[in-house]
């Protein structure tokens, strides 16, 4: 597994990583022993850059992920995030982005992993009601503490990430993007310029572009999927047409629809650190296979265009 400078941070980072929300929350089942060793497999491959957060489960990934890490804290670049509270029966009272939270959300994810300093700390969705320059001054003085090394944001704008980047540097960038989210196209240049690295998540369209799912009944009870816009009975069925483009090329190849879809992620470049999540040992290795795959320009081309397609919004 290749590894490339994690933006404008002296990390050295595997350019696939492995994102851990589903191992504990949103998409059905999962069972612990089984998500542990997929993150020691991942490991055992190359893998080096674990994604978690504290509302995920809620806290149950961090306290997994942090068992998993027990012993190969060394080996791994490990980044979680705080802002998306939980409540009572994992309700969702709102962002909070206040100095005093940051600071509390800190201390608590660090307990639940078990560890001494977090690699890369995020602010998991920007606080409407407080300035960022708040947020990220908290967030520096972690920095200034030694309990976090680096800074990053998810989902925001080209105006608060410079507004952010001001206050203290942000290493990464993270934002939904695959064949079906462009997103993040409407920050790549910022990221560019300020030396950031950026981090898809959900690059396999939260599992539509891996062609295992051919209705909304496909999924077990309790996925959020079923819920979801683009996962309607209507749009699902609109949304095959890409998948459909997709599987062409992957035919022609003789890969999997998801190791195109990862290819094409990374073939955006070396600044680009996908996450995507699993809980099977044998997806993570399909997974890892997609950075073999080098697709010619008129197939990224082709793929470019099938955002144009989507039917149903993001949420």
């Amino acid at each position: 597994m290749k590894k490339h400078k994690f933006g404008n941070s002296d990390l050295q980072v595997s350019q696939l990583g492995l994102g851990c929300m589903g191992m504990s929350e949103f998409y059905g089942n999962y069972d612990d022993n089984e998500s542990i060793a997929v993150i020691h497999h991942a490991i055992d491959k190359g893998i080096n850059f674990f994604d978690t957060a504290d509302m995920y489960g809620p806290e149950k990934n961090e306290i997994l992920v942090g068992k998993a890490l027990k012993g190969k804290r060394d080996e791994v670049v490990l980044a979680t995030k705080f802002g998306v509270m939980r409540g009572a029966g994992g309700s969702f009272p709102g962002i909070n982005g206040k100095p005093e939270y940051v600071k509390q959300a800190c201390e608590k994810s660090l307990q639940r992993l078990g560890i001494d300093h977090i690699d890369l700390y995020y602010q998991h969705r920007v606080d409407p009601n407080t300035p960022i320059e708040d947020t990220v001054g908290a967030m520096s003085e972690l920095v200034n503490e030694g309990k976090v090394r680096f800074l990053g944001l998810s989902e925001a704008t080209e105006e608060i990430i410079r507004r952010a980047h001001k206050i203290h540097p942000i290493s990464a960038v993270q934002t939904e993007y695959s064949l079906w989210s462009n997103d993040l196209e409407a920050v790549i240049p910022v990221c560019r310029e300020l030396g950031i690295a950026m981090v898809p998540y959900s690059p396999l369209g939260r599992g539509f572009l891996s062609g295992n799912y051919r209705s909304p009944d496909d999924f077990e009870a309790g996925d959020f999927r079923r819920y979801n816009p683009r996962f309607s009975a209507e749009n699902f069925s609109k949304n095959l047409e890409i998948l459909e483009k997709v599987e062409e090329i992957a035919k022609s190849k003789s890969v999997t629809p998801s190791q195109i879809a990862l290819a094409w992620v990374l073939s955006k470049g070396d600044d680009m650190f996908p996450i995507p999540g699993t809980k099977r040992i044998k997806y993570l290795d399909e997974n890892i296979e997609a950075t073999k795959i080098s697709l010619e320009t008129d197939e990224v081309e082709q793929l470019d265009q099938l955002y144009k397609l989507v039917s149903g919004n993001r949420y």
